[in-house]
């Protein structure tokens, strides 16, 4: 997948690029108020937005994952999760290039763009608006488990830690909680988890 994303940023000839995955459903003005926020807040590298998830059809909503909006809130927020609903982020191809570009890093390719855009000092910004209506299926849960997923966050927090986003205690925390949540909670629970701690009801 990172390798994948890296290619088509190479291959885009124009600076401001947006994505979603092929089975969503972005708003219709989706486009038109990112575009405002970029002519708005030209010192902003990367904007996304709200996310509402459905199983079925766009208007039976099961969840809602909302994001911090400004700068500062959304860099807090990166040190605990991601902090971009990766299907709405529109962001400027020259930065994301010299933040070192998508790279492989399994199911964490963004978050660990984000981190090393943060790292070069880069501003983020999420708009208030639902932007994309995203399809979720019922392995949603499951793939968010197992030893391979949780070496992947694990690697992240210890990214973080090293270069001095998160402290040592913060980085314990995420751990445990990693751990509980992808280790030892069956998929039943650990999609009760999600959708009672990590979402907010449709």
């Amino acid at each position: 997948m990172g390798e994948a994303l890296k290619t088509a940023v190479e291959n885009c000839s124009y600076e401001l690029i947006a994505r979603m995955d092929s089975d969503d459903i972005a708003v219709s003005n989706r486009f038109e108020l990112q575009l405002c926020a970029f002519m708005g807040h030209p010192d902003v590298s990367i904007s996304g937005g709200q996310i509402e998830e459905f199983i079925i059809t766009p208007d039976e909503v099961v969840g809602k994952r909302k994001v911090p909006q400004t700068d500062t809130e959304l860099k807090e927020y990166m040190k605990r999760r991601c902090p971009f609903n990766h299907m709405t982020v529109m962001f400027k191809r020259s930065d994301v290039l010299q933040a070192g570009n998508y790279q492989d890093w399994f199911w964490n390719e963004d978050y660990y763009l984000w981190i090393r855009m943060a790292l070069k000092g880069q501003r983020f910004a999420n708009l208030p608006e639902t932007l994309v209506h995203v399809r979720v299926g019922s392995d949603m849960y499951a793939r968010r488990g197992g030893d391979k997923y949780f070496k992947s966050e694990i690697g992240i927090q210890k990214l973080m830690l090293d270069n001095h986003v998160i402290g040592h205690m913060t980085f314990f925390a995420n751990c445990g909680k990693r751990f509980v949540v992808q280790k030892m909670l069956p998929n039943k629970l650990r999609a009760w988890v999600f959708k009672r701690f990590a979402r907010s009801k449709g």
